[in-house]
């Protein structure tokens, strides 16, 4: 008996530590030494960018956290910001990764013009003594573009959520957060003052919590208890300085798409470089939050196949599910409203009371409430006609349903669906009874083809 409790404790442990073992099984169990800073995932993509025909000579006086944001806890909030200070020397290195750029200092300019004067009065004093003739400071760089912007915005528990079940003493639960940082970077001309080039970056920073534990008597006075689990929190400064490289990388891209700047690179490269960006930049326009992506999914023309079950609602008591199968066509006005047809072949059973093949047509206006996404519920109406399967009994009805469908590609889509059938007759099931019409329900899964170029959102304008 208590083997079966230490088996059922030790699967719950797994599953929650499945998704997370590699924090689990690498606990820091001793002092670990300094190490140089972790890359990020954007890190690689922008040293790989081909070279300049000549690097731009940049100033960064500051790159703040213009939030304005402390650090939120349980309590309330500390006096220790959201997110970093140092955002200008993230990018400024961001700028030395990427080959593209020469950063001049100016964050602290008064420094070294301080440390210049030192070094000019120190030289003055010098040659009055020694009588020689030392070389004059050289001049400063001046940048030709500066790089202006900063962390506009962070906003914390965009996402929250969890997860948890307790059964005899045994349980396990997760937890999650999610909060976003927003980024702005935009490159100035210093001889004329026009803004050149503005980008947008955002990067979401994920916080997770799993852990299992058990409580139960396992024996008169013998008391067992263990727990397990852990948290992981992604660090915000890896999270700064992804989205400031790829604010850089975005920069660099659409500055060669602009000719703001040259780059030593074959042209098919360079298409293909800009390529790969527009279609990123055009999923990223597409994308809402929460990582919804929104584009033009399902064409003009379909066809579909629905397999299932179906159940009589009549004269009978205890009606029985039996099969469903209809083949039909759909033709879409625009992305969310289609008119579709379909054929039906199904039977209806009450026991051994009554027992009977049928088949219908039925017409419908179909809503599909977001055309734009892979997951969309849809709601359906119309009328039609269902007859038995010698046509000696026929009847008008009124249907209306809804369900849901995911999009396998493009082209394939596959759904589930629910509808009730209002039968204009109370002889469906060849009895005459009570002040109802018959009627019958359908439930049913579905496959569906799509052929055609997606129809497009400006249709809605029409």
């Amino acid at each position: 008996m208590y083997y079966k409790f230490y088996k059922v404790i030790a699967i719950i442990s797994c599953a929650l530590l499945l998704s997370g073992c590699g924090a689990y099984f690498n606990q820091p169990i001793q002092v670990e030494s300094a190490r140089i800073g972790e890359d990020t995932e954007i890190t690689k993509t922008l040293r790989n960018i081909p070279p300049p025909v000549e690097p731009v000579v940049v100033g960064v006086y500051k790159f703040r956290d213009q939030t304005g944001q402390y650090k939120p806890t349980e309590a309330g909030s500390t006096f220790s910001t959201a997110v970093t200070q140092g955002a200008t020397t993230i990018l400024i290195k961001a700028l030395e990764d990427s080959k593209w750029f020469v950063p001049i200092e100016r964050e602290n300019l008064s420094n070294l013009l301080n440390e210049r004067n030192i070094i000019r009065s120190t030289r003055k004093e010098y040659r009055k003594t020694k009588n020689t003739n030392e070389p004059q400071l050289p001049p400063l760089l001046y940048a030709g573009i500066i790089l202006e912007g900063g962390i506009v915005s962070y906003d914390s528990n965009i996402i929250t959520g969890g997860l948890g079940a307790r059964y005899f003493g045994i349980g396990g639960s997760t937890q999650y957060r999610q909060d976003r940082i927003t980024v702005y970077l935009r490159a100035v001309s210093t001889s004329s003052g026009k803004i050149l080039k503005t980008v947008y970056v955002s990067k979401t920073i994920l916080s997770q919590a799993l852990d299992a534990n058990f409580f139960r008597y396992v024996k008169f006075r013998r008391l067992l208890e263990a727990e397990t689990g852990f948290t992981k929190n992604e660090p915000g400064q890896l999270a700064v300085s992804e989205a400031i490289e790829k604010a850089v990388e975005s920069l660099i891209i659409e500055g060669i798409e602009d000719k703001l700047w040259a780059v030593k690179a074959e042209p098919e490269k360079v298409n293909e470089l800009i390529g790969n960006y527009k279609v990123e930049k055009s999923e990223a326009q597409n994308t809402a939050l929460y990582d919804r992506y929104f584009k033009d999914r399902r064409s003009q023309k379909s066809i579909f196949i629905r397999g299932g079950a179906a159940l009589i609602s009549g004269d009978y008591n205890n009606p029985e599910f039996t099969y469903s199968a209809e083949i039909g066509a759909r033709w879409y006005f625009n992305p969310y409203l289609n008119m579709n047809v379909g054929i039906n072949k199904f039977e209806l059973t009450n026991e051994t009371a009554f027992s009977e093949g049928f088949n219908a047509i039925g017409v419908n206006a179909e809503l599909t409430l977001l055309p734009f996404e892979k997951i969309s519920p849809f709601f359906f109406g119309g009328f039609g006609i269902v007859n038995d399967d010698d046509f000696d009994t026929s009847a008008f009805k009124f249907q209306y349903g809804g369900g849901v469908e995911y999009l396998i590609s493009d082209a394939i889509g596959i759904s589930a669906n629910v509808s009730q059938h209002l039968v204009l007759s109370d002889e469906l099931d060849n009895i005459t009874q009570g002040k109802r019409d018959d009627q019958y329900f359908n439930f049913s899964f579905g496959l569906n083809w799509y052929f055609g170029k997606p129809v497009k959102k400006d249709r809605l304008k029409n």
